[in-house]
């Protein structure tokens, strides 16, 4: 007997090693399928590297898709051993971007856009986590079950971590069960309508609904999202006759949806926002006002209700702070979007809130259609779809237009990922700090380059994009998703593996 087990110990060795090459290899092969870089541990350097503390020369550790140590200046190399190094240079480091508003359109107009289209875009851009808009999609993810076909369709198909913002709308605004069925399987937040949304399945809201979803939301501390315009009634003769001007024409498409829509809405709004105050009885819920155009009226009734202590915060988009209504021409309908581009002192002031804080947060608002909808050949500005498509930019765009300004790399950590993390609820991203996911955007601020036809935008049409033909800075050479390289130099991971995010 003690013969034989001696004579078998060889064998079990053998096989205990196999198994454990097999593990290994199983586990490498898998993370391969997932990242371009096969290390579960590893080290990222560069000489700046962005964190809430500044911008430093230093490595990042990572392991198993967090951040383990951040150590600054030369000291890193000698406490990096047997562990791989990416070392970046001169390239920047910096959190991930996270977009709080993107229309992905899955499922149901996969034509449009699409999860898989539309995180390989985002990866690409930087963005590591995308927070997807209720409608657009068919149908409208308004219920649980809604909500279901939503995360099934992102299956496997998901570049980057996507996350999900549910409607509000009159159909479950007074149905709190409806609305806590809808939470508690895990969207982030709602978000609603106060004019036509031009999507059949989601109408509009008004403020006794935004009280009544306001007041479901303060028991699970998760934020209201509000397209704010209220369609006034038509006061000149002109108006009422419907002599409008001619519908090629940019400026008469923006008379249609004057600054004053904007305000009433946060007017309005803003007689249920006291709601959010501490001790209010919607204390814990919080409004987000969406895509801001306005700098004026709108943005003052903000910052008073602010200073009132509502929950309250805003948003604008990269299009309103590039483009103004001056500059764009006649029948170039790749510039619709509601509320509209304003005038180039409108885009003055609204870099100037910005700056000031007075706005807290960028977004994309990534609204693509297929190009027919454009109506580019016509360019009928009134009946064409509105949306501007800009996921992968939105970074280059914010920079080049920024850097006269004044921006700085620790405001686009802010604006693009601090403040949008905090918005959807994500305590793990938003900052290169320890313990947090390993999600980064490595970019080179210097490099410029021409978006042609040659360029290589993952968006489903790119041709419908406002910022074709423009010059920008800013080239994303890498991004990292839970420590996983999903995009490097123009190629992505091999699989799709963001995680869905829901909220518990």
């Amino acid at each position: 007997m003690e013969y034989l087990k001696w004579k078998l110990l060889p064998l079990v060795v053998l096989l205990a090693s196999l198994l454990v090459f097999y593990h290994k290899n199983s586990y490498m092969n898998s993370r391969s399928e997932c990242s371009l870089l096969p290390y579960n541990h590893y080290w990222i350097a560069s000489k700046r590297v962005v964190t809430p503390e500044g911008v430093f020369s230093g490595a990042v550790e990572v392991k198993g898709g967090h951040i383990m140590s951040i150590i600054e200046g030369e000291d890193w190399h000698g406490n990096v051993r047997r562990e791989q190094v990416v070392d970046f240079g001169e390239a920047v480091v910096m959190p991930g971007l996270v977009d709080a508003h993107a229309h992905l359109d899955d499922p149901g107009r996969t034509d449009w856009e699409g999860f898989s289209s539309g995180t390989k875009a985002a990866a690409a851009g930087g963005i590591t986590t995308l927070i997807d808009m209720p409608l657009n999609n068919f149908p409208s993810t308004v219920s649980e079950e809604t909500l279901k076909l939503k995360i099934d369709a992102a299956d496997e198909k998901i570049y980057v971590d996507v996350g999900f913002w549910g409607g509000l709308v009159p159909g479950n605004a007074f149905n709190a069960s409806t609305l806590e069925g809808l939470l508690n399987a895990g969207v982030l937040g709602l978000k609603s309508f106060m004019c036509p949304s031009g999507i059949n399945d989601f109408p509009m809201t008004n403020a006794s609904h935004i009280k009544a979803g306001l007041s479901v939301l303060g028991k699970y501390r998760r934020p209201l999202l509000v397209h704010s315009e209220i369609q006034q009634e038509p006061k000149t003769n002109s108006e009422l006759e419907g002599d409008i001007g001619n519908p090629r024409s940019y400026l008469t498409y923006l008379k249609t949806r004057p600054s004053s829509w904007e305000e009433a809405a946060i007017r309005e709004l803003l007689t249920v926002t006291m709601d959010t105050r501490a001790g209010g009885p919607a204390s814990g819920a919080h409004l987000h006002v969406v895509h801001l155009s306005d700098a004026s009226s709108s943005l003052d009734l903000i910052k008073k209700a602010k200073a009132g202590g509502d929950s309250i915060t805003v948003e604008t988009c990269p299009h309103y702070l590039a483009f103004s209504s001056e500059e764009i021409k006649d029948g170039d309908t790749r510039f619709k979007c509601a509320p509209p581009i304003r005038d180039a002192a409108n885009r003055e002031k609204l870099w100037e809130a910005l700056m000031d804080g007075h706005i807290d947060m960028l977004s994309s608002d990534h609204s693509p259609t297929i190009p027919e909808l454009k109506l580019l050949d016509d360019g009928d500005f009134l009946r064409a779809w509105g949306g501007i498509s800009s996921l992968q930019l939105v970074l280059p765009v914010t920079w080049t237009y920024g850097r006269k300004y004044g921006v700085t790399l620790e405001h686009l950590a802010l604006w693009w990922s601090e403040r949008p993390a905090k918005l959807a609820g994500q305590d793990l991203k938003g900052s290169i700090t320890v313990g947090k996911h390993a999600d980064f955007v490595v970019w080179q601020p210097e490099i410029e380059f021409n978006l042609n036809d040659s360029y290589l935008i993952y968006h489903k049409h790119p041709s419908i994009s406002a910022y074709m033909g423009k010059t920008l800075s800013g080239n994303v050479v890498a991004t990292f998703v839970r420590g996983n390289l999903v995009y490097k130099g123009g190629k992505h991971a091999f699989a799709a593996c963001g995680v869905p995010i829901l909220a518990r």
